[in-house]
């Protein structure tokens, strides 16, 4: 009887390869994401920690001379005239640009929602301004806001207006550029908020006989609090910091009509060289967009949540 020939005794020629040990190596999840972290603190913490010393100096933006001043260049705001008539100017363009841009982006959200041919095309053209640079549209808004009585929206209503050049109208008149361009952004968002509510809860409605009001109130509504809260979000960063638009056609004029905390902050440092004025100007302006900001995330969260 011959005997079983073991693995051991195996030539090495004979043997059947063995499955080979596999090690793995668990790469830390931040590691691919620490050279964007990097670039991310070089090009935006590092400035922003730096602008909030400066706040505290004299510093003309050229040179190492500079001295620390406390809260000086604070209370130079307070006090500022110019500074503080643009505050008010921020808060009301902010409101109108909130109110006016959901509202109408809303509209049209329902509108290319419902079952149209020609709803893609629709989607394109009310979108189209947003991916257009700002300063394009503040030169072609300059044009369409012309004081000529036969030129360009005088000419088209037969009005005699002097859109940009009137105080009383000028601020107004950036709100309404400002909401032509956005307000196809706000109708995307509010677009997918309508794509996400069930078509289960209209048809149970219709059956109960609510009526078209009654199915947007009641359904629709409350469903679309999650894209209203990033709609809110958004319209009012962009209104508390807006700048392109007001400094390319009226650089805050006339007078102070259109001067935004934005501008100010820009004429100081780039005007003026006072560089650490500027940045107080901007640090309150980053204090106040947060604390606008996480206020109203507050509030519109727990409307979610209660919707």
């Amino acid at each position: 009887m011959t005997p079983t020939t073991t693995a051991k005794s195996r030539p090495a020629a004979t043997r059947r390869p063995g499955r080979r040990r596999s090690f793995s190596i668990t790469t830390p999840s931040w590691l691919f994401a620490a050279p964007a972290l990097l670039v991310y603190a070089l090009v935006v913490l590092y400035p922003a920690i730096s602008g909030v010393f400066y706040a505290f100096t004299d510093w003309s933006g050229i040179g190492e001379d500079m001295s620390f001043v406390g809260l000086a260049n604070f209370r130079t705001l307070l006090g500022d005239e110019q500074a503080m008539g643009s505050i008010g100017n921020t808060l009301l363009l902010t409101l109108a640009i909130v109110a006016v841009q959901n509202g109408i982006g809303l509209l049209l959200a329902l509108g290319v929602h419902a079952k149209l041919r020609s709803r893609a095309l629709l989607r394109v053209i009310f979108f189209a301004p947003v991916v257009v640079s700002p300063v394009m549209v503040a030169f072609l808004w300059k044009y369409i806001y012309n004081p000529d009585p036969s030129a360009g929206l005088n000419g088209l209503l037969g009005l005699d207006v002097n859109w940009l050049g009137d105080p009383s109208v000028a601020l107004w008149s950036v709100a309404g550029m400002v909401v032509w361009q956005y307000a196809g952004y706000s109708m995307v968002i509010f677009l997918a908020g309508l794509e996400g509510v069930p078509k289960e809860l209209h048809e149970a409605a219709m059956i109960d006989g609510a009526g078209t009001f009654q199915r947007f109130r009641y359904v629709t509504w409350p469903l679309l609090a999650p894209a209203l809260t990033i709609n809110m979000m958004l319209s009012t960063i962009g209104g508390l910091k807006l700048f392109d638009q007001i400094f390319a056609t009226t650089n805050g004029g006339p007078g102070y009509a259109t001067e935004t905390l934005s501008t100010v902050l820009y004429k100081q440092a780039f005007v003026f060289g006072k560089f650490g004025y500027s940045t107080a100007i901007a640090l309150v302006l980053a204090l106040f967009v947060a604390a606008v900001s996480l206020v109203q995330v507050y509030y519109l969260r727990s409307r979610e949540v209660t919707a």
